[in-house]
């Protein structure tokens, strides 16, 4: 049950962007949805967990806490798509050029794709969502640190077509965050000249996961190299003296996703 929730989880970001492509709404709240999405699976998981697994397993067996276990997993994975769907509720609710969806939309939403949820329960989601995370919903967001990053390209040299490498991130961040894992893996692999993985060096490069201003960089580096590779250079130059991260690294990032999109086999 554990695998097939790791499997689930791993749909995340499609199911959010294609809420929000068909709700109309900004990208700029499907990524913020992630954020919260994320970031309250983990706190929601681990307080399930310490206040219910700790009390069987005390006058349990091992068998009896792990189907209660596979049981606790079996509810995530059931109640998942609501948190996916509430996520993108709050997130709408915080954008300032986006529509916010109502409870009778997301209802709506829910019949369309096979499923059934009552206004209350939905609320009631939405609600664990805020007190989970304490309504501390102001996360990062990889779409404002890419756009950002190209007003500042823009208005140093506005000889760089910034508005077609702009058009462009939207479509590579939107890749990366599908392909997220398989990416991230590869630039572990490049960043450490090793195939063979410790534990210890993916526990040191979960920062780098994180890291919302190599991802921007990263995105407009690729998005530039696809739309004109004669402004590549001139961009990663640009990109290296704004955030201070090394031009290598930056291409490396680069590579890395250019090689998955190309599907070409990268390490």
């Amino acid at each position: 049950m554990y695998q097939a929730f790791v499997g689930v989880l791993r749909t995340k970001e499609s199911w959010t962007f294609l809420i929000c492509e068909e709700q109309g709404l900004d990208p700029l709240v499907g990524y913020h949805a992630i954020e919260i999405l994320e970031r309250f699976m983990v706190k929601h998981i681990e307080n399930v967990f310490s206040s219910q697994i700790s009390e069987v397993r005390e006058g349990s067996s091992c068998g009896t806490s792990e189907k209660y276990e596979d049981l606790l997993f079996q509810r995530l994975s059931e109640k998942f798509y609501i948190f996916i769907l509430s996520s993108v509720q709050i997130a709408s609710k915080l954008a300032l050029h986006s529509s916010a969806i109502d409870y009778n939309s997301a209802s709506r939403y829910l019949q369309s794709v096979g499923s059934s949820c009552h206004r209350e329960k939905l609320l009631e989601s939405e609600l664990l969502i805020l007190k989970t995370l304490d309504f501390k919903l102001i996360v990062p967001n990889p779409l404002s640190y890419v756009e950002t990053l190209l007003e500042v390209i823009c208005h140093n040299d506005p000889t760089i077509p910034v508005a077609h490498i702009h058009h462009l991130c939207k479509h590579v961040l939107q890749f990366i965050y599908l392909q997220r894992d398989a990416i991230y893996h590869s630039l572990l692999k490049v960043a450490t000249g090793c195939f063979s993985l410790s534990s210890e060096q993916r526990a040191q490069f979960v920062s780098v996961t994180e890291d919302c201003m190599l991802l921007g960089v990263g995105v407009i580096t690729v998005a530039a190299f696809i739309y004109q590779t004669s402004a590549w250079k001139k961009v990663v130059e640009e990109l290296t003296s704004i955030t201070g991260i090394s031009e290598k690294s930056i291409m490396d990032f680069a590579w890395v996703t250019l090689m998955h999109i190309t599907e070409i086999k990268s390490p």
